[in-house]
C-alpha cells in the first residue's frame, strides 16, 4: 500500500507545483504566481503527494488544488492530477478538500469555469452537486483556437445536510482511493 499526503502547499516545494502545473495545465501559473497564492489569506493551496522515502526524499507532486475565498464565494481555480495517477479516486478527493475548506471557512457556494470539452471533469464536478448555470465564450485561448468555458456553482455549502454529505464523500473517497492501492488519511489538519 503507498501512503499519501494531502497538505498545503509549502515554499520549498513550489518548484514541484509549477512542475505539476506544466504537466498538467501547460504552464497556467508562474512560480510568482504560486508565491502570490501562498501568500494570500484568500487562497487555500492544497497539494497531493505520495510520502517521502525512508530516505528523507520529497516525491513529485501527483495533485494540485487552488480555491480563492471571495466574499461568500469559494471560486475553484485548480484542479489538476498528474495525467499518470488520473482515474484512481485523486481528484475526487482534491475536490472532497477544498469543499470541505471552503465550509470550514463559512462560504456558502463554489464555483469554477471547466472547458466545455472536458467531459471527464465535468461528469466529477456534476458529481459533487455543480450545476451549470452559464457559459464563457472564448475563455479558452489556444494558439488560434478559442474554447468555451462552462460555469458551474454548487450551492448550499453552509446547510447542515452538507456536513453529512462531506462525511459520506470521505468514506466513499477512501475507499476509492484504497482500491487503487493508496492509503490517504482526509483529516483536518491541513484545513484553516
Amino acid at each position: 500500500m503507498n501512503f499519501l499526503a494531502l497538505t498545503p502547499l509549502t515554499a520549498d516545494r513550489l518548484p514541484a507545483a509549477v512542475a505539476l502545473d506544466q504537466r498538467c495545465l501547460g504552464g497556467l501559473w508562474t512560480l510568482a504566481g504560486y508565491q502570490r497564492e501562498l501568500d494570500s489569506p484568500n487562497s487555500d493551496l492544497l497539494i497531493l503527494q505520495p510520502e517521502p522515502t525512508s530516505t528523507g526524499l520529497q516525491q513529485p507532486l501527483i495533485g494540485l488544488a487552488c480555491l480563492w475565498a471571495i466574499l461568500e464565494e469559494a471560486h475553484i481555480t485548480i484542479l489538476a492530477i498528474d495525467p499518470s495517477y488520473q482515474r484512481q479516486g485523486l481528484g475526487q478527493a482534491l475536490l472532497y478538500a477544498l469543499l470541505a475548506s471552503a465550509q470550514q471557512r463559512g462560504l456558502e457556494w463554489a464555483t469554477l469555469e471547466v472547458r466545455a470539452s472536458n467531459s471527464r471533469a465535468i461528469a466529477l464536478y456534476k458529481k459533487f452537486g455543480f450545476e451549470e448555470v452559464g457559459k464563457r465564450r472564448n475563455y479558452y485561448q489556444d494558439g488560434l483556437q478559442a474554447e468555451d468555458a462552462l460555469i458551474l456553482w454548487r450551492k448550499g455549502l453552509q446547510h447542515p445536510e452538507f456536513i453529512q454529505t462531506l462525511n459520506l464523500w470521505q468514506e466513499r473517497i477512501t475507499e476509492q482511493v484504497k482500491r487503487s492501492g493508496w492509503q490517504l488519511s482526509i483529516a483536518a489538519t491541513w484545513q484553516n
